[in-house]
């Protein structure tokens, strides 16, 4: 095993750390914990569920992130103690590789919390909508894009974070013509945008009887869930509504009533469907959010292109096959932006895809800096 400088690896750790903590402010998440706490034991929360949910999920995750912090200090003094053990005894080779395998893993863990400093977006702390379509590769494509919703699914339950299916499209043959999702956590936009874009995998497909090699597409959008606070109003003019009978697998009142809406947003063209709620109202309040969050992010996005046309920036932005998941000949997942490449492709169908994140969230911050 190298020599490693263990006082010059702590020293650069502490450093990292007070970075971190100075753009997440401990104090403010101890402020932000107690008026959440206020809230939480209030006697009437329970009066309206949804409002109570958002309460005590926000108040754990805000105790979960200040947790993640404050345990680092302690971490990295509990390293530095180990490395003081290990000198006193002659450089005991057990106990300096033990310390040497904690400080990769504090490592991994400071940049993980360092990403998040990264966000700092307009709408980065917003909770996430995910929809993911099926593109050309027929029915290789739709089986491809229902793994890719299972990859993001298992991702948020890696981490805890609650999700919702608003909207399933099932294929004929097998798989997903289209998907929509929430992720119902601070900064599941931010985290989750970076995905956006167009997904290739090549494999031996399932479904030829041949055995043959294809290469099918799917296209992941990522925008951040619409709050009351933000001003995006729809005259009822521009919407078409429509209702329909959901279809695909469902249980009790699924499939029996013209529960699903198909909303259409008239000027832009935007459409919209919701048909996983039992009840129209659900789906059409469900339909107006999300059509609502697409114009935000319309919005930005044409702000965004019109400052950069001034500045006379011609930079390509997100391009098509983003990443590419290969099965056959080899095994190796790698995105087309940031070079970063695993082999273990099934941990990342698994939801293991917290480094894509993070190399995309880097290679982003750099984009804009450039």
């Amino acid at each position: 095993m190298a020599t490693i400088d263990f006082p010059h690896e702590i020293r650069a750790l502490r450093s990292t750390l007070a970075t971190i903590s100075a753009v997440s402010d401990p104090d403010a998440l101890r402020v932000q914990i107690a008026e959440l706490s206020d809230k939480a034991s209030a006697p009437d929360l329970w009066d309206d569920p949804d409002a109570a949910q958002k309460v005590t999920t926000a108040l754990s995750q805000t105790q979960s992130e200040l947790d993640r912090i404050t345990s680092m200090s302690d971490r990295i003094d509990d390293l530095e103690t180990l490395v003081e053990m290990a000198t006193e005894d002659n450089g005991d080779a057990e106990t300096l590789a033990e310390a040497a395998s904690e400080l990769e893993q504090i490592r991994k863990d400071l940049g993980v919390l360092e990403v998040k400093t990264l966000l700092s977006g307009e709408y980065d702390a917003r909770e996430a909508v995910v929809t993911i379509r099926a593109g050309a590769g027929g029915v290789d494509a739709a089986d491809f894009a229902e793994m890719l919703m299972r990859m993001y699914l298992r991702w948020a339950e890696r981490h805890g974070y609650p999700t919702q299916v608003l909207d399933t499209s099932y294929a004929e043959e097998a798989g997903l013509k289209s998907a929509t999702f929430e992720v119902k956590a601070p900064y599941a936009f931010g985290h989750l945008s970076v995905e956006a874009g167009t997904h290739r995998l090549v494999r031996i497909s399932p479904f030829d009887n041949q055995g043959r090699r294809q290469t099918s597409f799917a296209a992941v959008e990522v925008i951040p869930l619409i709050e009351q606070t933000d001003s995006v109003e729809i005259p009822e003019s521009e919407i078409k509504v429509d209702v329909f009978r959901s279809s695909g697998p469902g249980g009790q009142s699924v499939n029996t009533t013209d529960s699903a809406v198909r909303m259409t947003h008239i000027p832009t063209g935007i459409v919209v469907s919701m048909q996983n709620e039992k009840s129209q109202i659900q789906n059409r309040a469900a339909a107006l959010r999300v059509l609502q969050s697409r114009l935000l992010l319309q919005r930005q996005a044409e702000e965004s292109a019109a400052k950069k046309a001034m500045a006379g920036d011609i930079k390509a932005s997100w391009g098509d096959q983003m990443r590419s998941y290969v099965l056959h000949p080899y095994q190796m997942v790698k995105d087309l932006r940031t070079e970063y490449e695993v082999g273990n492709t099934s941990g990342v169908f698994d939801g293991d895809i917290d480094g894509f994140i993070e190399a995309g969230i880097r290679w982003r911050r750099s984009a804009d800096q450039a």
